[in-house]
């Protein structure tokens, strides 16, 4: 019985982490966390808005601009920037010199911040779990 919990443990912070990338913030918002989940919610959009306003939506680039894209984790904002690094590919959206690196740096710091605010989610979620099965079992 213990090991059936512990999968559905393991499932729950897995499903808080995907909500919490998929829609930024909807990870706090599923723990009752509705004030901090508004928060990250328009921090990250305003902040991944603003690196596509200065640079346009050439700053996602799967293709050229890779490092970006994936090791600076722009693709962490939501799985939305797939779609937008699909319709870039193509190279129909030219960006160059300051603004180019200005939107990445935006829309990378956007997607860093959201792997926090994912982590401390699935932290959260667990901690929270742990203390309930905790108390029930008479540990402190």
């Amino acid at each position: 019985m213990a090991q059936l919990s512990k999968e559905k443990h393991t499932l729950f912070l897995l499903f808080v982490g995907l909500l919490g990338w998929f829609i930024p913030g909807a990870g706090h918002f599923l723990l009752k966390e509705k004030k901090r989940a508004i928060i990250i919610f328009v921090t990250i959009g305003l902040t991944f808005c603003t690196g596509l306003y200065i640079g346009s939506i050439g700053v996602i680039d799967a293709v050229g601009a890779t490092p970006w894209y994936v090791y600076a984790a722009q693709i962490m904002n939501s799985p939305m920037v797939a779609f937008l690094g699909h319709i870039t590919a193509a190279g129909g959206f030219p960006v160059y010199g300051w603004p180019n690196e200005i939107g990445q740096i935006y829309t990378s710091t956007a997607g860093l911040l959201n792997l926090l605010c994912i982590i401390n989610a699935i932290y959260l979620a667990h901690i929270r779990q742990t203390q309930t099965v905790g108390s029930a079992t008479g540990g402190d």
